[in-house]
């Protein structure tokens, strides 16, 4: 049996976009002044992964589902592929074997309560769990106080759940919110992309993906560059609403479920003594208030 013909030009494009981004100088090839392209030509990457100029042609054109895993590390080299990079190459492969090998998709699973439990006791750290598609499945008080733009958002599906992606991209509000907007966009479509490597029978992430490509320019634009992105750590800038500038350290972590699901636990945490944390602990307080003031019976009282 043949791959399936639908992600052939998701690697296409991939293989082609990541080759035209190194230049002969960076793969220490000789360099010359008359050349059509800035990047790598096809023959030039199969010479550096060691393979025939038509057998490379042939795997850039999506036949990648028998590859060997040694195959695929010399390419990866060839084109200085990161580890995030390099991870997508491979799911892009085994997603590419015949469906009777591959294994099916992830079903959405329910948080269990004890994920629950743990994101409460997490007073004085904005915690919340997302799973692939960015649809965020739990959360703590501090994190809704914290994140209320998105919250709020005309952007929450049905059931009241926000969806990273969709306020980023479809939210104007929250191009205020985030004050690095630009590279929220970057490593939302990136990470995106990656969960579309790893999950690609999703069809409610094919969805989403189609929504956001239909209604939004800057999403088009990010989906097209074909970066990846698995992890993501570093610092985050907000301008809340209620208390201000905010720049917090964010963590996130792998939360695997039952049914082969890994979800992510993000927290969002502030440097001690800066105004940050004072602005968070603000926010930590309303959120416990508010919390109090909710009855047992989902009736708001008044605070105890």
């Amino acid at each position: 049996m043949d791959q399936r013909p639908g992600n052939r030009g998701e690697i296409r494009d991939f293989l082609a976009s990541r080759r035209a981004k190194i230049t002969p100088a960076q793969a220490g090839l000789p360099t010359s002044a008359r050349r059509r392209v800035a990047g790598l030509r096809r023959e030039e990457v199969a010479v550096l992964a060691g393979v025939s100029t038509e057998w490379y042609t042939r795997l850039e054109k999506g036949h990648i589902g028998g590859v060997s895993e040694d195959v695929l590390d010399a390419v990866a080299r060839a084109l200085q592929l990161d580890d995030d990079e390099r991870t997508y190459l491979f799911d892009l492969a085994r997603s590419s074997r015949p469906a009777s090998r591959a294994p099916s998709r992830r079903r959405d699973v329910e948080v269990p309560p004890r994920v629950q439990w743990l994101l409460d006791t997490m007073t004085m750290s904005s915690a919340f769990v997302r799973n692939g598609r960015m649809d965020v499945v739990a959360s703590n008080a501090l994190a809704r106080a914290l994140l209320a733009p998105m919250f709020d958002s005309a952007t929450v599906d049905r059931r009241g759940r926000p969806n990273i992606a969709r306020y980023i991209f479809l939210d104007l509000g929250a191009r205020d919110f985030f004050v690095d907007w630009d590279a929220a966009c970057v490593a939302t479509a990136a990470l995106l992309r990656a969960e579309a490597g790893r999950e690609p029978r999703d069809r409610a992430l094919r969805e989403l993906v189609g929504e956001l490509s239909t209604l939004s320019p800057e999403f088009r634009g990010r989906w097209a560059a074909h970066d990846v992105l698995i992890r993501h750590d570093g610092i985050k800038r907000l301008q809340h609403p209620d208390v201000g500038h905010l720049e917090l350290t964010f963590q996130s972590l792998d939360l695997p479920l039952a049914g082969r699901a890994v979800h992510d636990l993000i927290i969002y945490t502030a440097e001690p003594g800066t105004a940050s944390e004072d602005r968070l602990k603000v926010l930590a307080s309303w959120a416990a208030t508010r919390s109090r003031a909710v009855e047992p019976s989902g009736q708001v009282g008044p605070p105890r």
